[in-house]
């Protein structure tokens, strides 16, 4: 089987409402779907979905990526994934986005010319990934609100945003914990506080039982992770701060995080994600697969990722409730939430509509 035809699209899809975290507003889903064809007559499916404040990419960076990849990856074995991503770092450093959407369609080919779902290609044997549902930054009040319609739905697990304003932080953890009895709360401040302000707010949320709170402070400070994995009453789970497997290695060797969560857009694909599991693993540091805003296609591979390894206990991939693509994308998998039901046919399961 060999690679003929690299064909990337942009589309474009309206979020239901705007999505706030502490970097930053969202009001659409810009993304990349890319076609990979073959000569034996097997197309797969991939995407990139580039965030600008997180991974330093936009949309037109993918693309262009994606055409400086194409003349490389012509006539390449899809089966060659560590070939083929040795070349694509050769050529770009980072552009996990890009690299991701070429790493989705190739897994994609690879379990479908195996006849195999993906997550059964990868090892896994359930194709069953329970997911939690995210609440952005907003009014307490709103946020409440939000945080009981998610229990009545159905979800157990609710991902809070924080790290904007410490006073708003507090209110609305108060509220929410009030508002969704039972439910498990994780908090994400998206590297929004100080390392005294993070030491502050992991009291206060230890007394509304927070399970685990995720990137409290800047990507880049290491040591300050580490101070506070060691003195938190809370896991500290590493997101901003492990973009590849050579991060992995850094927050094992410094102590600096309880979890990680890998997404595909930042590691460039289930490759990378796969060895950064590996290194957790190694070191007794559970993993969640996350997202962006990304469509089915790459929730869909994120759900065969988590579905394939023992070690990735939580997954974060809700962004597909978020806007509706049934326009774009067909049914990669089945949902009634809180759990994602992952399709029993070869390779991730999309078929694409545009």
């Amino acid at each position: 089987m060999r690679i003929t035809a690299v064909i990337p699209q942009r589309v474009s899809i309206p979020l239901h409402e705007p999505f706030v975290i502490s970097l930053g507003a969202i009001d659409a889903v810009d993304t990349v779907l890319v076609r990979i064809e073959t000569d034996e007559g097997l197309v797969g499916i991939g995407e990139g979905s580039a965030v600008g404040f997180v991974t330093g990419e936009t949309t037109d960076t993918v693309l262009g990526a994606i055409d400086q990849f194409t003349p490389m990856l012509l006539g390449l074995n899809p089966y060659a994934i560590e070939h083929i991503h040795h070349q694509m770092d050769r050529i770009l450093v980072r552009n996990g986005s890009a690299k991701a959407a070429i790493d989705i369609a190739c897994y994609d080919l690879m379990a479908q010319a195996a006849g195999l779902p993906l997550y059964q290609f990868l090892g896994g044997t359930s194709g069953e990934v329970r997911i939690d549902q995210t609440i952005g930054l907003g009014p307490p009040d709103v946020m409440a609100r939000q945080a009981a319609s998610i229990v009545a739905a159905g979800y157990t697990e609710i991902k809070i945003k924080a790290g904007s304003d410490e006073e708003l932080d507090r209110k609305a953890i108060g509220l929410i914990s009030a508002a969704a009895p039972g439910a498990r709360l994780k908090v994400d401040a998206n590297q929004g506080w100080t390392v005294p302000t993070a030491m502050s707010m992991l009291g206060i949320y230890a007394v509304y039982g927070v399970s685990l709170v995720e990137q409290p402070l800047p990507h880049w400070d290491i040591e300050g992770m580490a101070y506070l994995r060691s003195h938190s009453p809370i896991p500290i789970m590493a997101d901003e701060s492990c973009f590849t497997e050579h991060d992995a290695s850094v927050i094992v060797r410094r102590n600096a995080a309880d979890l990680i969560n890998i997404k595909l857009m930042k590691c460039g694909g289930i490759y990378r994600g796969l060895q950064i599991n590996t290194i957790a693993e190694a070191a007794g540091i559970e993993c969640m697969v996350g997202c962006m805003l990304e469509s089915r296609v790459a929730i869909a591979a994120g759900a065969h990722l988590v579905a394939s390894r023992a070690n990735i206990r939580h997954a974060d991939l809700d962004s597909f409730t978020d806007f509706d693509d049934s326009s774009v994308v067909s049914s990669a998998f089945g949902f009634v939430p809180p759990v994602i039901y992952l399709s029993d046919e070869p390779g991730i399961g999309v078929k694409l509509k545009v």
